[in-house]
């Protein structure tokens, strides 16, 4: 089963995203979804966030929505990238084959 390029892009870019995401995303993911659950934290329970255990558990799940976040956003968008690249090239291959079967039958 022949694949289209459209499928191939759409596969080495969602592997390039999961690298990038793991080499350059991963990190800022975490601090920035940290720092919004301190200042949720803090909105909430007082501004110098004392250590109990909900506004523990909510920095948590914002650490983790923040990583979630980015590999949605580097994941997502470097696949869509690979899929428009891949179209582009499925669409520039089916033009020239059109062009090639047009030219054969004008010279018979």
């Amino acid at each position: 089963m022949k694949q289209s390029m459209a499928n191939r892009g759409l596969y080495i870019g969602t592997g390039a995203g999961l690298i990038l995401f793991a080499l350059v995303g991963l990190l800022p993911g975490s601090l920035i979804g940290g720092i919004v659950g301190l200042k949720i934290a803090g909105l909430i329970f007082g501004s110098p966030v004392q250590s109990m255990l909900i506004a523990r558990v909510l920095v948590a799940l914002s650490m983790v929505a923040g990583v979630l976040g980015a590999a949605f956003v580097f994941v997502v968008g470097t696949g869509v990238a690979g899929w428009l690249v891949g179209t582009v090239i499925d669409t520039l291959r089916a033009r020239e084959a059109t062009t090639a079967e047009a030219l054969e039958s004008s010279k018979k």
